[in-house]
């Protein structure tokens, strides 16, 4: 079985993008706890989740945050691709039901290793800025 394997470094241009959708469900939240260990009861207990000032569940910023996963690695620059470094700054929370769509944009060609800066927003169903940050990716090698 051959692979497809993502744009290498020389075929992606600045500017170009590719985004992800998803709707944020109750049952997303309760697996990505388990996955993840984190039980914070602001993300699973509505009665203490109402006394934040949220006023009711929100999700882990990093279920929202992970939405870029298929993104750099199934599409820009996609399979293959290495992640090296992200950062994120969250700017608003995520609720049950929220529709989360995540956008990475090829900003900078890093020629020296042939790297790529990579700038990631995640917006809701509202068109809110809810995290934007940046990251450094390793595109695929160039196919045959």
């Amino acid at each position: 079985m051959e692979l497809q394997l993502g744009k290498s470094y020389d075929e992606l241009e600045i500017g170009e993008e590719a985004c992800f959708t998803k709707t944020i469900t109750e049952t997303d939240v309760y697996l990505f706890a388990g996955i993840s260990g984190d039980f914070n009861p602001l993300h699973l207990n509505e009665e203490y989740a109402k006394q934040t000032p949220f006023k009711t569940r929100i999700a882990h910023g990093a279920l929202p945050q992970s939405l870029i996963a298929p993104v750099m690695g199934m599409q820009l620059p996609g399979m293959g691709t290495i992640l090296v470094e992200i950062t994120t700054r969250f700017k608003a929370p995520t609720y049950f039901g929220d529709t989360i769509t995540a956008t990475a944009r090829v900003a900078e060609k890093l020629e020296e290793k042939k790297w790529v800066k990579m700038a990631l927003t995640w917006t809701n169903q509202r068109g809110e800025t809810v995290a934007e940050g940046e990251a450094v990716v390793i595109p695929p090698p160039k196919g045959e």
